[in-house]
C-alpha cells in the first residue's frame, strides 16, 4: 500500500462523508419544513424518501456506466449532479419542487455510493481490502456527524435552507479534489483496456510506488456484456439475490432511524436543535463502528460479525420505541443503535464488493445498492404511514426492527466459502 494509494482511499472516505451529509440534510431540515409548510407525517415520509428513490436509480444506472466508461469520470459527474441538486433545494417554495430536487440529488448520491465502493475495493491491496471498504463506509456517518454539528447550529436560528447551502458548497469543492488526487482504477484499466491503456496504467502504478508493466494482460476473445441476466444466472444468482435482500432489509430499518428520529423527538416535546443533536449522536455511534469494524475485519469473520450487529440493531430500535422522554437515555440508545446499524452496513459493503468478478463489479454492486435502496425509500414512507394510522411508537419501532432481522437471516444464508472471490486476480496493486 503506497502513500498515494492511501491518499486515494482517503478521498473515497471523504466522498462517502459528503454522501452521508447530503442524504441526511433533509432529515435535519424536516422539522423546520414541517412547521413552515404545515406538512403532516404521511406527506413528510414521502419527502424524506425522494432522494432515496433517486439513489436507487443512480446506483444501478451509474454502476453499469462505470463498468463501461470508467470509475473516475462517473464520480465527477455524480459530484456535479449532487451540487446542482443541493443548491436547487435552497430556492424551492413548494413540496413538489423540493421533492424533484431531492430526487435529482439522490441520483448523484446513488452513483457516487456505487462507484466509491468499487473504487475503494480496487485501490486496496488484497490484505487491506476489507479494511479499506469498511473505512470508506465509515465516511458516511463522519459526514453526518460533522455536517450535523453545523446543521444543529443553523436550526437554533430556524433557517433550514442554510443546511443545503453548506452541503452544496462542500460537494462543489470536492470536484477538483477528485480530478487531482483520484486516478482511474487499475483494475478497470487492465480489464477494459481503453486507448493508451499501457501509458495510463503505468502512470498510475508509478504514482502508487509500484513497478511499471511492459505488456497488458490478455483480453477475452469476446467481451462479456454486463447484464441483469448474468447477475441473475448461475453462478451469481444466489449471491446477488441474498445480498440484495440483506441490504434492502437493513436499509429499511436503518433509514427509519436516520429519517424519522428528529421529527419523532420534536413531537415528544424536544427542540429542533436537540432533536438534530440526537441524530448526530446516532451517527457518532456509526462513526465509531467504522473504526472498530475496520480493525476487526482483519481478525474476525465478516459474515458472523454482520449477523451479530444486525440482531443487536433490531433490539436497540425496539428499545428506542420504549424509552422515556429523557434525552440522556435516548442519546445512549441512539448511539448504540447507530453503532450496530452502521457497523452492519460497513460489513455488508465489504461482503458485497468482494462478491462479484471485476467485469461486473460496478454493475453488480450498483444492482445490489440500487434495489437495496428501495428499502431505504420504503422505510420512511412505511414509518410515516404507521405513525399517521395511530399505531404507537412502540408498535412502529417493533415493525421497523424486523428489517434487520430479515437481513441477518439473508446473510446467514450466504454459504461460507461459496461467494465469488476474484479480487486477487483483478490487476489491482497487491
Amino acid at each position: 500500500m503506497g502513500t498515494w494509494q492511501i491518499v486515494a482511499i482517503a478521498v473515497c472516505v471523504l466522498l462517502n462523508a459528503i454522501d452521508g451529509f447530503d442524504v441526511l440534510s433533509i432529515s435535519f431540515a424536516a422539522p423546520g419544513i414541517a412547521v413552515e409548510w404545515g406538512v403532516d407525517r404521511s406527506a413528510l415520509g414521502f419527502i424524506l424518501s425522494m432522494e432515496l428513490l433517486g439513489m436507487a436509480a443512480g446506483s444501478i444506472g451509474f454502476g453499469n456506466l462505470a463498468d463501461k466508461v470508467g470509475r473516475r469520470p462517473v464520480m465527477i459527474a455524480c459530484l456535479c449532479i449532487m451540487t446542482c441538486g443541493m443548491w436547487a433545494c435552497t430556492q424551492v417554495t413548494t413540496l413538489t419542487t423540493l421533492s424533484v430536487c431531492r430526487l435529482l440529488t439522490g441520483f448523484g448520491i446513488g452513483g457516487m455510493l456505487a462507484c466509491g465502493t468499487v473504487m475503494a475495493s480496487e485501490l486496496a491491496s488484497t490484505r487491506f481490502r476489507s479494511l479499506s471498504i469498511s473505512a470508506m463506509a465509515a465516511g458516511y456517518p463522519l459526514g453526518a456527524v460533522v455536517g450535523g454539528f453545523f446543521a444543529s447550529r443553523f436550526l437554533i436560528h430556524g433557517n433550514w435552507r442554510e443546511i443545503f447551502i453548506l452541503g452544496g458548497c462542500i460537494t462543489l469543492c470536492f470536484i477538483p479534489v477528485v480530478l487531482f488526487l483520484l486516478p482511474e482504477s487499475v483494475s478497470w484499466l487492465a480489464h477494459r483496456q481503453p486507448p493508451r491503456t499501457l501509458e495510463r496504467l503505468n502512470r498510475v502504478l508509478l504514482r502508487y510506488g509500484h513497478q511499471p508493466v511492459t505488456e497488458l494482460p490478455a483480453r477475452p476473445l469476446t467481451e462479456a456484456k454486463v447484464s441483469l441476466r448474468e447477475l441473475l444466472s448461475p453462478p451469481l444468482v444466489t449471491t446477488t439475490l441474498l445480498l440484495t435482500l440483506a441490504y434492502f432489509s437493513q436499509m429499511l430499518t436503518y433509514y427509519f432511524i436516520l429519517k424519522w428520529v428528529p421529527k419523532i423527538l420534536v413531537d415528544m416535546g424536544f427542540s429542533h436543535s436537540d432533536a438534530g443533536t440526537a441524530l448526530v449522536w446516532a451517527n457518532v455511534g456509526g462513526l465509531i463502528s467504522g473504526f472498530v469494524i475496520s480493525g476487526l475485519s482483519l481478525r474476525i469473520n465478516m459474515r458472523k460479525m454482520v449477523v451479530t450487529l444486525l440482531i443487536m440493531a433490531a433490539g436497540l430500535v425496539t428499545l428506542f420505541g420504549r424509552s422515556s422522554a429523557d434525552m440522556g437515555s435516548i442519546r445512549i440508545i441512539l448511539t448504540l443503535a447507530g453503532f450496530c446499524s452502521q457497523g452492519a452496513v460497513n460489513g455488508l459493503f465489504a461482503i458485497i464488493a468482494q462478491s462479484f468478478p471485476a467485469r461486473v463489479r460496478g454493475g453488480g454492486t450498483g444492482f445490489v445498492f440500487g434495489i437495496g435502496r428501495g428499502g431505504a425509500a420504503i422505510g420512511p414512507v412505511l414509518a410515516g404511514w404507521l405513525l399517521s394510522s395511530g399505531l404507537s411508537l412502540r408498535g412502529v419501532t417493533l415493525v421497523m426492527s424486523m428489517g434487520a432481522i430479515i437481513a441477518a437471516a439473508a446473510v446467514l444464508a450466504l454459504r461460507a466459502g461459496k461467494q465469488t472471490k476474484p479480487l486477487a486476480a483483478t490487476g489491482a496493486p497487491t
